[in-house]
């Protein structure tokens, strides 16, 4: 027998973005309702995507690991 393949774990393929140098980008919470008392500055700041904690790196390497 052959060396197994890893799975990828879905949920996290679609929510994490490896960037060409190496970032794991996300999206931010708090953007899917209640935006009527949210003001416009903080609704379009929520819209931008962030680099993820440096301490979560080694957990989501080993959910999409064919990503980077």
């Amino acid at each position: 027998m052959g060396k197994q393949k890893m799975k990828t774990n879905r949920s996290a393929a679609k929510r994490f973005k490896v960037t060409a140098t190496g970032k794991i980008m996300h999206r931010k919470s708090g953007r899917s309702h209640l935006l009527r008392k949210k003001s416009k500055k903080r609704k379009r700041h929520l819209k931008q995507e962030k680099e993820l904690f440096s301490g979560y790196y080694s957990h989501i390497k080993r959910c999409i690991p064919y990503k980077f």
